[in-house]
């Protein structure tokens, strides 16, 4: 028996499946399309493993759904603009073109060795002149149409990459890539109108149309977009007090009208003690004018980082200033105050405080010595004699210390609030979003240039589509940090297209969540001569299956749908939502190594693990092993593909990654889990190696009849594999997928072989001989989205027509199938959380316990009492829990 070799075999495949093209896809295919897709990587060096992962579930998915009949699209290309690679050009002095086309080789070889049924002929690179040429074509299609605008705003500044990021890309009040404490600046920046979608964007998550993506990311988006219902109202402010200086304590020009506020909860004004304005507030600014320690606690506001996050965690912080407001039910006098923890972007950039029942006002209030006036009673507190015990109240309860507003539930206090609050003029009930337009200005050199020219006598006016695309320069200086646009001696000088005057080209560059919002669309269409053909793209759309990482959440799929309603509008596409179906996969984790001594991080392949500890390949030095953790190259706890490939073949890779765990969760790498996928390999390889040319004396859609009972059940084993493999398929449970496959080789393995009967003629068999060969057959067909190279060898030892990758997928016969087992969904609180397979005949008692001890289910009745499990037999199993 021959050993089955992944060093010679796997090469052999991939330069077969490349010379016949396999995976290359027409437009003008008959069969129904298919269009999955994983999210393009950005080519920073070199990929790992947990790369591997990803792709290799798009792959599972491209190989079934074509071997299922469909016409499947499933092509690859590279995120290639963005920071890291103009920090290479000042580290090393490469240019970023240079480095990243060098990193874009690597990583193509790369993946090549994996295996993957690409549609390599679609390749791009966002940094093409060809690919960023049609994105400033339908820039200057949506500036035409209103979506994009100029203007003065506050940004996010990373002081040490020098450029703009979005809220998004401020993790707890630093830069994503720098890890710098953001800055608040002033700038002018371009933006795009996302908030005049924002109504569509946050319908579409509920209204049916992403049915196919997970709930978290919808809350995720649900609550970035953040629809909130409330007052927007007016605090006048008070006359000056008897004696008071009025230069200090009169309003400034501009500003005579009062303080404009937005609120979800007017209900509390009562609870009013206070106005905070945001440091960033044109108020606070006029203010600081005439004021030297308002000025230096601004200052010290704009350096203490930018987000919501840490904001909220950093102590809260006031400056009293010598304003007041009245209160618009009493005569109450309401100080001012500039507060470090009131953000401009969000509603107006000011809030009354109403600390009884808002932590954040609360710890505020307590500081500063201002009154706590509670406002919300509990139910069946005494209001005589509720008090707060050290912390704001923010629960449920009825009005009370609020005149006309007492006795009522907090919903009809916030109606008849905003009521009163219309009739006195001060104010109306509106409808407002957390959501802000996309700010998509970069001040960076490696990014695609904004196509628009400063002219002092015209303006900004765009550059013509003729002179399109507007390129790079070839030539950049990157010594000092800063955007090397500014700096260029001839670049950014032009003549205005309208006046024929001086000009000034748009240094800043898009933000690379532009590249990234419509790359979808160009793999689909690639005509020469605009961004998309409208009928191929229309044909394409939506992505079947899109598959990437839940950290591209917001980040990523909110600016793509976005992108896609104004490509829509502009005629580049009919298509609103860009992707049907998503799945967000789990991490790939490793141990961390640090030398001890050095404080430097080891890779893996540089540490000797032993037992009870690990020391240094080179000189046997112990090792500190740290966290399990997500694969990255800063710690260094990254496996290369190359390595393993080279040891135990790509299909034994796959299949690990595949195998250990579900897909949406994460799985940790090791040694010993490669190399129990590498035996498997080969122990499926010795159970189709003795069975050559097995398959040529059958037509397996012609099964024979009167067949014996040992060739009856191995065809009831065949044809159940079949159905729960593909089932598991299609719901992306590729872990059972596989141990279903394990078992059906079990089953294979204790099949005694069934030879050709003595006398026959040479091309007759026994009717079990067909069980044999059809289960061979499926086995093979089977694994082949997860083990494609071992598939094709084992295809061709068997004398199966053809590669294997243009096999029509096995189909279960039903009438072979013994449904011993069923899945069953489990409701909880009318609300699907998981399902459980059990015994068709298994008594309502087992059913319920099963249900119970789901993993997913456990999570929602966490802390919860279980009050009726109801089991409806055969279909579902209702929880009831509060």
């Amino acid at each position: 028996m021959s050993r089955y070799n992944p060093k010679e075999s796997e090469p052999q495949w991939q330069a077969r499946w490349n010379e016949a093209k396999a995976f290359e896809t027409r437009d003008d295919d008959a069969r129904p399309k298919y269009y999955v897709l994983e999210m393009f990587p950005y080519p920073s060096g070199r990929i790992h493993i947990g790369h591997v992962r990803n792709y290799a579930m798009g792959d599972v998915i491209a190989r079934y759904k074509r071997a299922c009949g469909f016409n499947v699209l499933h092509p690859m290309g590279w995120d290639a603009f963005g920071m890291p690679a103009e920090n290479a050009a000042m580290q090393t002095g490469s240019h970023p073109a240079k480095w990243t086309y060098g990193n874009i080789d690597i990583m193509r070889g790369q993946l090549k060795k994996m295996g993957l049924a690409i549609d390599w002929s679609r390749e791009f690179a966002t940094c093409d002149p060809e690919y960023y040429a049609h994105q400033q074509r339908m820039f200057l299609a949506f500036w035409r149409h209103g979506f994009a605008y100029r203007k003065e705003s506050l940004v996010n500044w990373d002081p040490v990459d020098q450029t703009v990021l979005a809220n998004e890309q401020v993790i707890d009040g630093k830069g994503w890539r720098s890890g710098a404490s953001v800055e608040r600046r002033q700038l002018s920046q371009w933006f795009f109108k996302i908030t005049d979608e924002a109504e569509d964007l946050l319908a579409a998550l509920d209204d049916g149309r992403l049915s196919g993506w997970p709930e978290n990311v919808r809350l995720m988006q649900r609550n970035w977009i953040g629809k909130s219902k409330g007052l927007a109202m007016r605090f006048p402010f008070a006359a000056s007090r008897e004696g008071a200086n009025t230069e200090n304590t009169t309003p400034p020009q501009g500003f005579e009208d009062g303080i404009e506020i937005f609120t979800t909860r007017p209900d509390t004004l009562f609870g009013a003690s206070f106005i905070a304005i945001s440091p960033d507030h044109p108020l606070a600014a006029k203010l600081a004018e005439n004021d030297n320690d308002l000025a230096a606690f601004i200052a010290e506001c704009a350096s203490a980082g930018t987000s919501e996050e840490a904001i909220e965690k950093a102590d809260k912080k006031g400056y009293k200033t010598a304003l007041e407001t009245g209160h618009p039910f009493d005569d109450r006098r309401l100080p001012v105050y500039v507060a470090n923890f009131v953000l401009m972007g969000y509603g107006t950039g000011a809030i009354f405080g109403c600390p009884a029942h808002d932590q954040r006002d609360f710890d505020f209030a307590t500081k500063y010595g201002l009154p706590i006036p509670p406002v919300v009673l509990p139910e069946g507190e005494d209001p005589a004699a509720f008090k707060l015990d050290g912390e704001a109240y923010t629960g449920s309860g009825s009005i009370f210390n609020s005149a006309f507003l007492n006795g009522l539930s907090i919903n009809d206090a916030i109606a008849a609030a905003i009521r009163k609050i219309e009739e006195m003029g001060l104010g109306k009930g509106v409808t407002q979003y957390r959501l802000r337009d996309w700010g998509v200005s970069r001040q960076r050199y490696w990014g695609c240039p904004i196509p628009a020219i400063h002219c002092e006598k015209c303006g900004i006016v765009p550059v013509p589509e003729k002179d399109l695309p507007v390129k790079l320069p070839e030539e950049a200086d990157f010594s000092v940090p800063g955007n090397p646009l500014d700096r260029h001696p001839t670049w950014k000088h032009v003549d205005c297209p309208e006046c024929g005057g001086k000009g000034r080209r748009e240094t800043d560059t898009f933000d690379t969540f532009v590249d990234s919002s419509w790359y979808f669309a160009r793999f689909a269409s690639q005509p020469e001569d605009k961004p998309t053909d409208k009928k191929i793209v229309d044909q394409w759309l939506p992505v079947d299956q899109y598959i990437g990482g839940i950290e591209h959440a917001i980040l990523h799929l909110l600016y793509a749908r976005y992108f896609s309603r104004m490509m829509k509008a502009c005629g580049y596409s009919s298509v609103v939502e860009p992707f049907a179906n998503l799945f967000t996969q789990g991490m790939v984790v490793h141990a961390t190594f640090k030398d001890p001594a050095t404080g430097e991080w080891l890779l893996p392949e540089e540490v000797i693990l032993e037992q009870g500890g690990a020391k240094r390949a080179d000189n046997g030095q112990p090792v500190k092993i740290g966290a399990i953790e997500k694969m990255s190259k800063s710690k260094k706890n990254v496996v290369s593909p190359e390595a393993i490939a080279e040891t135990y073949g790509a299909d034994a890779a796959r299949w690990f990654m595949l195998s250990d765990s579900p897909p949406e969760r994460d799985v940790e790498w090791t040694d010993s889990g490669v190399e129990g996928a590498w035996k498997l390999v080969n122990r499926i390889w010795d159970a189709i190696e003795p069975a050559k040319d097995a398959l040529r004396p059958h037509d397996l859609a012609n099964p024979p009849e009167n067949m014996e009972e040992a060739g009856v059940a191995l065809r009831r084993a065949t044809h159940a594999a079949i159905a729960g493999v593909t089932d598991d398929i299609e719901h992306f449970r590729f872990n059972k997928a596989i141990a279903r496959i394990y078992e059906f080789l079990n089953t294979l393995k204790k099949t005694p072989p069934l030879k050709k009967e003595d006398g026959a003629p040479a091309n007759s068999v026994k009717a079990e001989a067909f069980a044999q060969a059809e289960a061979l057959a499926a086995l093979t067909r089977l694994i082949a989205p997860f083990t494609p190279h071992l598939a094709e060898e084992c295809w061709e030892t068997l004398g199966g027509e053809g590669m294997v990758c243009d096999a029509p997928w096995p189909k279960a016969d039903e009438s072979l199938l013994v449904k011993d087992e069923i899945v069953l969904g489990v409701q909880v609180n009318g609300k699907r959380r998981g399902e459980i397979a059990v015994a068709a005949d298994a008594p309502n008692e087992t059913v319920e316990q099963a249900a119970l001890s789901d993993e997913a289910v456990k999570r929602h009745i966490d802390g919860k009492t279980i009050r009726k499990v109801v089991v409806v037999p055969g279909r579902i199993v209702n929880i009831v829990a509060n």
